[in-house]
């Protein structure tokens, strides 16, 4: 038991000696790093930097203590200022908007919803005065024109008639009637021009105004293209009857001493006198004035006549139109040509003429009824 208490209490002392002396080396340590400090003066300078970092921390605590009181201060003082500008910004934006009268977004739409209405009246209303405009010169149009037809100004004075030939001054007179009294401006061109063709020898008719006071009648005239024998209820007399190259009746042919062959222009004897004569037409046919001819024969043999090119046409006298295979011509100097139907016209007439022309005087008949087979006898 002895043995053990010295050996504790030698443990204890070995213990304290070992602290002394890591005390002891602890201390020589922190001697050896401060003269290492002094020595070094990276080592300093970061010493003195981190002693002056601890001053500066201190004084900008110091300094934020200041600021603090002095803010304190301001924003007292502030509060009020800014309680006063903001009064003052809102006199201002007042007043501005006093200015620029307060104009919304919904203010700017009906503005221009209003500006386009009033243009839209405007051009509206300039419309309507230009349609009035129109409409006054317009009926100051028609009074003055109504004025000028009922004044004598433009009285027709004259009738000049051109291009007639077959109707006389009674004929004219009685188709285009001027009452006295009518002006240029106020006649019927359109009435007279259509009562004037109502006359079978008339196959176009024009009328113009030549100012101050003449009116100008154009008319275009049919001719003659034959003269029918048309048999009448007695058999052995026939009534002539003029028929226009068309086919359209124009008249019957008095006899020229009689009170209507008197009255009638001479020229349409002296035409029917020279035109083509159409015979043995069979009985029945009657002729109406200013019709086209229905008849077939009388229609074959005129269209035999138009449809010749050479001279044989203007030495046919007469054509028997009995039926159209029968047509028969007489030409002046007494030659008969069964010619037939109006077929291949051209090629019957070029054998007609070569065949008078190889046998001068010697022929005295023809037949090219078919054409393709012609025949002659001689006198």
């Amino acid at each position: 038991m002895a043995y053990s208490s010295r050996r504790k209490s030698a443990s204890s002392d070995s213990n304290s000696a070992s602290r002394r002396a890591s005390s002891s080396r602890g201390a020589q340590e922190r001697a050896t790093s401060r003269r290492a400090q002094t020595n070094n003066p990276r080592v300093s300078r970061t010493a003195s930097g981190s002693a002056d970092r601890r001053s500066r921390t201190s004084s900008s605590a110091q300094s934020r203590s200041a600021s603090r009181s002095v803010r304190a201060g301001a924003s007292a003082r502030a509060s009020v200022g800014d309680r006063a500008g903001v009064n003052s910004v809102r006199s201002s934006s007042t007043a501005s908007s006093a200015r620029l009268s307060s104009v919304r977004i919904g203010d700017i739409g009906r503005e221009q919803r209003a500006q386009a209405k009033a243009e839209s009246k405007a051009k509206a209303q300039k419309r309507f005065i230009i349609v009035v405009s129109v409409v006054v010169a317009a009926l100051l149009l028609v009074v003055a024109g109504f004025a000028l037809s009922r004044s004598s100004l433009f009285a027709i004075t004259g009738v000049e008639v051109k291009g007639s030939t077959h109707l006389t001054e009674s004929d004219m007179n009685a188709l285009a009637p001027i009452p006295e009294g009518t002006t240029l401006l106020s006649v019927d061109t359109a009435a007279i021009e259509k009562s004037i063709e109502r006359n079978a020898w008339v196959e176009d008719a024009r009328v113009s105004r030549s100012f101050p006071s003449t009116l100008v009648i154009d008319i275009d005239e049919r001719e003659i293209g034959a003269v029918v024998e048309i048999a009448t209820g007695d058999s052995n007399a026939v009534q002539a009857w003029a028929i226009a190259t068309d086919g359209v009746w124009l008249m019957a042919i008095p006899d020229p001493n009689s009170e209507i062959g008197q009255a009638i222009s001479p020229t349409i004897y002296e035409a029917a006198e020279n035109a083509l004569l159409i015979t043995n037409v069979p009985y029945g046919l009657t002729p109406e004035m200013n019709t086209y001819c229905a008849d077939s024969n009388v229609n074959n043999a005129l269209a035999i006549v138009n449809g010749m090119t050479t001279e044989l046409a203007d030495r046919v006298r007469v054509v028997s139109a009995t039926d159209a295979e029968s047509t028969l011509l007489t030409l002046e100097d007494g030659i008969e040509i069964a010619f037939g139907t109006a077929e291949d016209i051209r090629e019957k007439e070029r054998i007609c003429l070569e065949i008078m022309e190889q046998n001068p005087g010697a022929v005295a008949y023809i037949n090219v009824r078919v054409v393709d087979a012609p025949t002659w006898r001689s006198v």
